[in-house]
C-alpha cells in the first residue's frame, strides 16, 4: 500500500498550491528556463509555479493521486505539466538531459537518497542546476513537519560531498519559517542547496 496515494487523495492540497517560498526566491534570482524536472514532487504546486514561469515541466511521483492533483492544478492556472508515475527506486536517469531539476521535501531512506542524488548529478546538463529544501537532521524536535525518522533527513555533507565538483551557488543549513498547507507549519530546520553543473 502506498501512504502518498491515499495522503493525496483528498480534495484539498496537503501542502497548499502555493510555491515553496525558496524555489519562488531561486527562479526570480537565476530566471530558469528551459525543460525542468521536479522528482517527488507530490500535488504539484512547485511544478505548476515553474510552468508559470514558461519552463516546460515534467513531475515525476510514485502517488497517482498525486499526479492526478497536479494535473487538474495545471489546468486551473492554464499550464501545462507533463506527469509521469516514477518511482525513484526504479527511475531511468538519463545523462545531461534536464536544464533544472528540483527536489523540495523529497525524503527517502538514506540509499535510495544517495541513489537518487547520483541520479540528479548525472541528470542536469552542463550549466544546469539543482535546486533543493529539505528537512535536515535537526528538524524532529521542531515539529513543524517532515518525517518523524531519523533516517529519512539529510545531513549537510550528502550535497557538499555529492556535488563537491559543481559550483554551490547557494547553501544553507539552519531556521526558516514555513507555511504550505496543513502539513508544513511554523520555524523548521532546513537545508537548502543550489548547485550549477560545470560546463566541460
Amino acid at each position: 500500500m502506498n501512504p502518498w496515494n491515499t495522503r493525496f487523495e483528498n480534495e484539498n492540497y496537503v501542502y497548499g498550491t502555493e510555491p515553496n517560498a525558496f524555489l519562488a526566491d531561486m527562479q526570480l534570482k537565476l530566471n530558469l528556463s528551459g525543460n525542468a524536472l521536479a522528482i517527488a514532487e507530490g500535488e504539484g504546486r512547485n511544478a505548476v509555479f515553474l510552468a508559470e514561469q514558461g519552463l516546460n515541466v515534467t513531475t515525476w511521483d510514485y502517488a497517482q493521486s498525486g499526479l492526478l492533483k497536479t494535473a487538474k492544478l495545471a489546468t486551473s492556472r492554464g499550464v501545462v505539466v507533463e506527469t509521469e508515475l516514477v518511482d525513484l527506486q526504479t527511475a531511468q536517469w538519463i545523462d545531461n538531459h534536464w536544464d533544472e531539476l528540483v527536489c523540495i521535501f523529497g525524503h527517502f531512506p538514506k540509499e535510495l537518497r544517495q541513489k537518487t542524488l547520483q541520479g540528479v548529478k548525472a541528470a542536469v546538463k552542463p550549466g544546469g542546476y539543482f535546486i533543493t529544501e529539505v528537512y535536515s537532521i535537526h528538524q524532529i524536535p521542531y515539529k513543524s513537519g517532515g518525517p518523524r525518522e531519523q533516517e529519512l533527513l539529510y545531513a549537510p555533507e550528502e550535497f557538499l560531498e555529492t556535488f563537491a565538483d559543481w559550483r554551490i551557488v547557494h547553501f544553507f543549513m539552519g531556521e526558516v519559517v514555513r507555511h504550505e498547507g496543513e502539513l508544513h507549519n511554523g520555524l523548521s530546520h532546513v537545508i537548502q542547496f543550489v548547485g550549477q553543473k560545470p560546463i566541460k
